[in-house]
């Protein structure tokens, strides 16, 4: 018997052929598909006043708001903190020492003086370009000395403070401050001529400052 092997090699080189075309055409395919773009979160506005911060204070301390008023002192101090950025906002917290220039508080009696305070302080803001407007509130710790034979307390009385200031960015790293605080300390003891008494002290703070952002 004899076989016929054209019609079965022409069906083996077209299938061939065939499959050639194929894998072609679906590589051709495969080259021009692409992957639609991925989603992206619009970023988030900053405020631009983030970050550590350490700075120094010059200022007047005085029982009035009153740069006439003679019961006043001179205020040093250093400070610094950390502020967190909330779209066009800032909040943060401060830590900050001072002497305050032996300023007399009036007390049944006499005077005494307050000497020096340290204070923690959260702070809440708003950036305005390169302005910072913000309000700050706290605990404060104040010494006291005697006064002309009125005694002041003994140790640092602990007290509330409350404030308000305006930073402006000097350059990227520095900045310049004026802040204003009030502070209340309260049952503060006073002793004079063997009479002692407790007064509620008040004090008002004006300072000036410059910060240097890390």
């Amino acid at each position: 018997m004899t076989l016929n092997v054209k019609p079965a090699l022409v069906m083996i080189a077209a299938f061939a052929a065939a499959s050639v075309l194929s894998t072609a055409v679906l590589a051709a395919d495969l080259t021009s598909y692409s992957e639609p773009p991925s989603y992206n979160e619009p970023s988030t506005p900053s405020s631009g006043w983030g970050g550590a911060y350490v700075g120094g204070d010059l200022g007047m301390s005085s029982r009035k708001l009153n740069p006439f008023d003679g019961d006043k002192g001179l205020v040093l101090g250093v400070h610094g903190g950390y502020n967190m950025d909330l779209d066009s906002g800032v909040i943060g917290g401060e830590i900050e020492a001072s002497h305050l220039g032996n300023v007399k508080s009036r007390v049944p009696g006499g005077n005494i003086k307050e000497q020096g305070r340290v204070a923690a302080k959260a702070k809440a803001g708003v950036g305005i370009n390169e302005t910072l407007v913000y309000g700050t509130a706290g605990v404060a710790l104040t010494s006291f000395g005697d006064h002309r034979g009125t005694d002041g307390p003994d140790g640092w009385k602990p007290g509330w403070i409350v404030g308000a200031g305006v930073e402006q960015k000097l350059s990227d790293n520095l900045s310049a401050r004026f802040e204003y605080n009030y502070t209340m300390t309260n049952n503060v003891r006073s002793t004079t001529g063997g009479v002692s008494s407790r007064t509620d002290v008040r004090d008002q703070t004006l300072k000036a400052g410059v910060n240097y952002r890390f």
